[in-house]
């Protein structure tokens, strides 16, 4: 009896060392992995989103700065008070084909002739340079155009600028080869350049002069949704970085459809 006791809790001894091998640590070892991922991507989501709201609140607070450079009929052009705005004078509806250059006197330029079909600027960031012609368009049509040197901003200054225009209508973002400044704004007939993102003269330029409706630009009301089969804003007609050729449409206008109405019925 004595023996069959003994083998009885030798038994019992072995099932338990067994249920003890038997412990599923491969289980275990796969749900602290999967707690771990979890926990990284909460931890980015989370930083994300308070990167996010960080830069909103300092895009409010720089809405909120230049809010005084908001037109009105008592004050028609703030951009006067800009230190640094350079402006001139450029008649309007001076259209080309998208076979003709112009020979822009400025670079980049902010007026004159220009193709008559306009690049969208529904707050778009171009990721490439846009051909010239298309841009300067949309000027007409009130928008504010920020070119940039890519390899004087850097990318967080490139995010910077993005954030000006992301879904912000009437504004665009694109590089600009051979820009002699860092950073150049360009409304219908006025420019700044600039050398830093976080310069106070840029939300107070997009706030004089985007959709200024007090005669700044020639074109009030004017669209700056793409045409179909007009523009195609994914893949929009390139830059050429090559100088205009002799043919290419002077300033004047000489050579242009003067009066011609946009592509897409006048607006």
């Amino acid at each position: 009896m004595t023996s069959g006791k003994k083998n009885k809790a030798m038994r019992n001894a072995r099932s338990s060392v067994a249920q003890q091998r038997s412990v599923p640590w491969l289980t275990i070892a796969g749900v602290g992995v999967v707690v771990l991922v979890a926990a990284l991507i909460f931890g980015f989501v989370y930083m994300e989103h308070r990167e996010n709201t960080a830069s909103e609140s300092a895009q409010a607070e720089a809405d909120a700065a230049a809010a005084p450079f908001k037109p009105s009929p008592q004050n028609p052009d703030p951009s006067k008070k800009i230190p640094g705005v350079e402006t001139a004078d450029y008649p309007g509806m001076q259209h080309v084909t998208a076979q003709q250059r112009v020979a822009y006197d400025k670079a980049p330029p902010f007026g004159g002739p220009h193709d008559n079909v306009w690049a969208d600027c529904t707050g778009v960031v171009y990721p490439q340079a846009v051909r010239t012609e298309n841009m300067v368009h949309s000027l007409e049509h009130g928008a504010v155009w920020i070119a940039y040197a890519p390899e004087k901003v850097g990318a967080d200054g490139v995010q910077q600028l993005a954030r000006r225009v992301q879904n912000r209508p009437y504004t665009m973002l694109s590089p600009y080869p051979g820009l002699d400044s860092p950073i150049s704004l360009q409304s219908w007939g006025h420019q700044l350049k600039l050398d830093a993102p976080d310069d106070p003269r840029i939300d107070q330029f997009i706030t004089a002069l985007r959709q200024n409706p007090n005669g700044v630009y020639p074109e009030v009301g004017g669209s700056c949704q793409a045409i179909p089969g007009g523009f195609d804003t994914q893949n929009p007609p390139p830059f050429d970085p090559a100088a205009p050729p002799p043919d290419a449409v002077p300033m004047s206008g000489a050579g242009a459809q003067s009066g011609a109405g946009d592509m897409g019925g006048g607006r």
